[in-house]
């Protein structure tokens, strides 16, 4: 009984993180704050030197560390190797003059106050380092890591876990108890030289590995297949000194480099979420409230050092490459704060004799109480960079990039920089260009490939997902945009477009699959237009209820066209065998819109040069738009978006008045751009649709 006793016992402490830190997540997003706030003031709460109802603090650090690891693996899988050497110049430039600049003037700092240069140098290491976990999991989940904000602050981030390396070796250096310096630096050669030929083997295996293991279809063998790729690499380089997390990076990065990277990143999300709230908490745990307490203004003080110097080190790291003083402060603003990876370095150090500046335990503890801090204000740092830097570029406004031409460059451009500087900011020419007001077509069987040689011949944009990796390696050969993965997952969707498409087409021939797809697209973009494909018609109702707009059921239309073929060889005029084949679609589709025919047309309506922009947007009950006047509303003015009617119960108002009422039922036709009808998804979504 003892070891169900001591499984118990872990159990119900985890159970406690989960749920405390489930509740503060609600709070926070009830209050307007991001969850990993909420996530790190549930470490503090629930802590040893708290509440104390979480104490094994041994098994939370290692299920925090598969945290990191899946968040840089998710993170590697997002880029690829060629967008990363057109990052090589910001690695290693924007990089080194911020580590070195930290470094240097944190040294002097010692040396001014008597604690010696080898503690300078300790010290300058843990103040250099900025937190990956935090800083790219908030700039994720704004999809802003392609923004050129988001690839410098990558850049930086990447060079700084490849500098944990060298750090970490030179700790016995820096104690005066290591070997001599040709030793380290033939090991730190060693361990560079072991992980470039993992990657290149890696990168010569892994997408064949991924390729049989997708043509079984099993989608549990493919996570497994995944999970074990990121672990395994990050577990074998590791044995070379490198840290788990920049293993699972350069693991990612090869995984990219296949068709089936965003299958895999689909399949890894809903793991990395449950671990990164636990390395979050892990995080707050590591605060001791009473010291916090007891020492709040040297805490403070420290804090605020640390985050001016880390604001005008990486600022001008990054002026020097040529950015404007906008972009380069919004980094510099984004970065001032102490990362996970510099626990590592303290505890490296402790052995040693090594402590932050020289204070022993007092230093340790007022180090790790400013990181905390400092963590926990990040994503509101984050939130309010591109103000920072804009307010930067106005109060300096004659400074900028080295060989930068404008302050002003737009946000999203990188432009007004050195020719160089936008090679950084633009990463990758190869990726699929952005698309907008497209058709998203799931499955690529007859009717899939029909459509989709209608679109090409019209011209209509489209992007087609397909779980048969023959299929999408065969469409990719032709230049037809293709995708593999499951499109029941948000992310593969999202990775289609789906917030900016216009419609949804489903005709895959799995029936189980088939409500998940329409439900899933339906909550992502309310503003969609889904048509499905189904077998039987006992399958209409419930396809509709998840959020189909057109159900095309394969079982009605067998039997018209036999229904059509019996009357035509009794030598009954085709028009009545029109009028028969209506009455037999009114009497047997119920509420279903037209025929097959018409469904056809309405699969195409609008797509052509001069209708993308026009969409049919269906009023469901229980969403925001529901029992809502149109003045309420306020489409244009918020959203820019036009109502040129409202189609109800068969008829249709023309240019309907403010005063017009909407009702769950109810199609209104609006003219916008697609980013125009993304943004105003949530007045039209059904909060309880959530698959």
């Amino acid at each position: 009984m003892l070891p169900l006793a001591v499984n118990l016992a872990f159990l119900g402490e985890i159970v406690v993180l989960f749920v405390a830190a489930v509740v503060m997540a609600y709070l926070s997003y009830r209050i307007g704050l991001v969850p990993i706030v909420g996530f790190l003031i549930t470490g503090v709460i629930i802590g040893p030197t708290a509440l104390g109802l979480v104490s094994d603090q041994e098994l939370v650090d290692v299920l925090a560390e598969v945290g990191v690891i899946l968040l840089l693996f998710t993170i590697g899988l997002e880029f690829s190797l060629e967008k990363l050497s057109r990052l090589a110049r910001a690695i290693f430039v924007a990089g080194t003059l911020q580590g070195a600049s930290v470094v240097v003037i944190v040294t002097g700092a010692a040396i001014a106050f008597g604690t010696g240069l080898n503690v300078g140098i300790y010290t300058g290491f843990l103040v250099a380092l900025s937190s990956t976990a935090i800083v790219l999991g908030l700039l994720t989940d704004r999809k802003e890591t392609d923004t050129p904000q988001g690839r410098l602050s990558l850049s930086i981030l990447i060079f700084q876990d490849f500098s944990i390396v060298g750090m970490v070796l030179l700790v016995p250096l820096l104690s005066g108890e290591g070997g001599s310096t040709i030793e380290l630096l033939w090991i730190l050669l060693r361990a560079v030289l072991i992980i470039v030929a993992i990657v290149v083997l890696a990168r010569r295996t892994v997408p064949w590995v991924l390729e049989k293991v997708a043509r079984t279809g099993r989608q549990e063998l493919f996570l497994l297949t995944v999970v074990t790729i990121c672990l395994g690499t990050a577990a074998l380089v590791s044995q070379f000194g490198v840290s788990l997390a920049l293993g699972a990076f350069m693991a990612g990065l090869v995984v990219s480099e296949s068709h089936y990277s965003e299958q895999a990143l689909s399949e890894i999300l809903p793991l990395r979420t449950i671990f990164n709230v636990v390395f979050f908490v892990s995080v707050g745990m590591l605060l001791d409230v009473s010291f916090l307490v007891d020492n709040l203004v040297i805490v403070l003080l420290v804090g605020l050092a640390i985050l001016v110097l880390k604001i005008i080190t990486t600022s001008a790291s990054v002026l020097v490459l040529g950015y404007p003083m906008r972009i380069s402060a919004a980094v510099g603003f984004g970065l001032a704060q102490i990362g996970e990876f510099s626990f590592v370095l303290e505890r490296a150090g402790r052995p040693a004799g090594l402590s932050p500046a020289g204070m022993g335990d007092a230093g340790t503890q007022i180090f790790i109480a400013a990181t905390v801090l400092l963590m926990l204000v990040t994503p509101f740092q984050l939130q309010g960079s591109a103000r920072f830097g804009e307010f930067v570029a106005r109060v300096l406004p004659g400074r900028r990039g080295v060989r930068g031409r404008d302050s002003d460059a737009r946000p999203d451009s990188g432009r007004g920089d050195s020719a160089s500087a936008q090679s950084d900011a633009r990463g990758d020419e190869k990726e699929t260009p952005h698309l907008e007001d497209h058709a998203i077509i799931v499955g690529y069987g007859q009717a899939g490939k029909r459509l989709v040689q209608v679109l090409q011949n019209r011209g209509i944009p489209f992007m087609v997902i397909e779980m048969n990796p023959d299929a999408v390696s065969k469409m990719r050969s032709q230049d037809i945009p293709a995708l593999y993965g499951d499109a029941s997952r948000a992310h593969i969707l999202e990775a289609a477009g789906i917030h900016e498409a216009k419609m949804c087409v489903v005709v895959v021939n799995d029936p189980a699959i088939t409500p998940r797809i329409t439900q899933q697209a339906r909550y992502l973009n309310p503003t969609l237009q889904i048509v499905v494909r189904t077998r039987y018609l006992v399958d209409m109702e419930r396809l509709q209820s998840v959020g189909a707009d057109i159900v095309v059921p394969e079982e009605m239309e067998t039997t018209v066209r036999i229904f059509s073929h019996v009357l035509g060889a009794y030598m009954i005029p085709p028009d009545e065998i029109d009028r028969q084949i209506k009455l037999l679609r009114k009497e047997d589709y119920g509420i279903v819109r037209g025929s097959i025919q018409e469904a056809h047309l309405m699969v195409l309506e609008g797509l052509d040069e001069d209708g993308l922009h026009t969409r049919a947007v269906a009023v469901r009950e229980g969403a925001f738009a529901a029992d809502r006047s149109l003045s309420e509303l306020e489409l244009r003015r918020r959203y820019g978006l036009t109502v040129l009617a409202v189609r109800r119960a068969g008829k249709t108002t023309a240019s309907p008045s403010g005063e017009f009422t909407l009702r769950a039922g109810d199609r209104l036709v609006m003219v916008g751009s697609a980013d125009r009808f993304a943004r105003c998804a949530d007045i039209f979504r059904v909060p309880d649709a959530a698959p």
